[in-house]
């Protein structure tokens, strides 16, 4: 029974199937005093599953500020703390980095744990260069839309996105638009039952007709 160092501990879960999650991301979890969690519904799934007992508290982008002071006590308290999302690893376009930075600040230890991360298991599949800039969500304000793809547009290497399936119509024009001539991936449902992954080039892309569902994870060439 090894004794488990003290600190934050960033713990990335599956992005689909639970069978994706470590042995040692389990052994944490089940040793925590605490596991920070976006929706407690989705990560109770995942505590049952692996018989978890530890004890589940809400920390997503609207609360996650006024935790803040409660964990860093915890945390100079000795206790061991799990910061895990909904899916994929914390920090990554996800909650997490506001405690990050004031564990750096406290000088509190933090352990990443490595995982599954939409990102790389997108940019992997590919077959694009293996340079690949992160831009995270695909920007909802029409300015932001305008001016980030024509900077993105310029850069040296793969574009990656997250995108909800809902608003994937609304940004082909603009994809279009500044990445002509290049290649494109739209990787749903990755690592479940359906997964699909879609190849097109960019100049070719059409409207969607049906419903993708989900979020999208995009890679451009």
């Amino acid at each position: 029974n090894k004794e488990i160092k003290k600190g934050l501990f960033i713990i990335p879960t599956p992005i689909g199937n639970l069978g994706d999650i470590t042995y040692r991301a389990i052994e944490i979890l089940k040793k925590s005093d605490f596991i920070l969690c976006e929706d407690t519904r989705i990560s109770r799934k995942l505590m049952e599953k692996f018989e978890i007992k530890s004890k589940l508290l809400s920390n997503h982008k609207f609360n996650e500020k006024k935790n803040l002071s409660q964990t860093i006590n915890h945390l100079r308290n000795n206790k061991i703390i799990s910061l895990i999302s909904d899916a994929g690893t914390p920090g990554i376009s996800d909650p997490g980095a506001i405690l990050i930075r004031e564990c750096v600040e406290e000088k509190i230890n933090i352990f990443p744990l490595p995982g599954p991360s939409a990102v790389t298991t997108a940019a992997a599949i590919s077959g694009y260069s293996e340079k690949f800039f992160f831009y995270g969500f695909f920007p909802s304000k029409l300015k932001d839309i305008k001016k980030d793809l024509k900077f993105l547009s310029q850069i040296d290497s793969c574009i990656i996105f997250f995108i909800s399936s809902k608003k994937i119509n609304k940004a082909l024009p603009f994809i279009k638009n500044n990445f002509s001539g290049r290649d494109i991936l739209i990787c749903r449902e990755m690592s479940k039952f359906y997964e699909e992954y879609l190849r097109y080039k960019v100049d070719d892309l059409k409207l969607f007709d049906e419903d993708l569902k989900g979020e999208l994870t995009i890679v451009i060439s």
